[in-house]
């Protein structure tokens, strides 16, 4: 029997990645994001099911995203938590509005997508996983919000981990490194304008010092969060699985001897 997959973020980046491979395998697949045109695109390409609203909001789900999936598909077997967004700068250079934007697209989301599918995951024994990022390990320069939301988000799911496993429910985080995708190609812009790259050459340089030297695609990501989804991981939970590249296993004081 098919799974019923719910898929926050699910229009572009990693999300629509994971929506594209789990369609493939035979799953029911409900795309969720706040931009109706990405989502409707994807969903018509690929036979996944959009569901327009505000991941981070307990109302939107309650009114609009949950009813919506529950009224086609009957269940909730499986959550992917792939919102996400920026949360840029230094802590003295970040007002109040840019704050809670940056807890609202990487934190929020997941909470709350988390809490509404809960009830049908407990039903249906299933599994829930966090696209969280490297940035949840490690702090990166001037992204205090983005870290900030990231490192909390590992432990939201350790804790949905700890508290629902008894009944059955697995919850995981993925943490990827550079991925190709729109969001990180806007990242990739200042890179390209103060060097004169080009964008492939951009994410050549972030990732100079990466054990193997490029970004991941977010093709490759999905097959990440398949496998983590899927009944081969079924004694994973509370994980954190890295997918960087090798970033994380670098000892940064050592680069200065790369090039002797």
């Amino acid at each position: 029997m098919s799974r019923v997959v719910v898929i926050t973020g699910g229009g572009t980046g990693i999300g629509a990645a994971c929506a594209r491979l789990l369609v493939q395998e035979g799953d029911q697949v409900f795309i969720v994001g706040r931009r109706r045109e990405p989502l409707n695109a994807l969903a018509a390409e690929i036979g996944a099911h959009a569901v327009v609203g505000d991941a981070a909001s307990g109302a939107s789900w309650h009114t609009d995203i949950l009813p919506a999936i529950l009224q086609q598909a009957g269940r909730i077997d499986c959550l992917i938590a792939s919102a996400g967004g920026m949360g840029l700068g230094r802590i003295t250079e970040v007002t109040d509005a840019q704050w809670q934007q940056a807890l609202d697209s990487n934190l929020n989301s997941a909470f709350a997508s988390a809490r509404a599918c809960l009830p049908e995951l407990v039903n249906s024994c299933g599994n829930l996983l966090f696209v969280a990022s490297i940035a949840s390990l490690a702090a990166g320069p001037e992204v205090c919000g983005y870290v900030t939301a990231k490192h909390a988000l590992i432990g939201l799911m350790r804790s949905i981990a700890r508290d629902y496993g008894p009944q059955g429910v697995r919850a995981n985080a993925v943490c990827p490194g550079w991925v190709t995708t729109p969001m990180a190609d806007e990242e990739m812009q200042p890179l390209m304008a103060a060097h004169n790259l080009t964008l492939e050459q951009a994410y050549q340089h972030v990732c100079r010092d990466v054990p193997l030297r490029r970004p991941a695609s977010a093709q490759e990501i999905a097959q990440v969060c398949r496998f983590l989804c899927s009944t081969q991981a079924s004694i994973i939970t509370g994980a954190t699985l890295v997918a960087d590249g090798g970033s994380t296993i670098v000892d940064v004081p050592t680069l200065a001897f790369t090039s002797l």
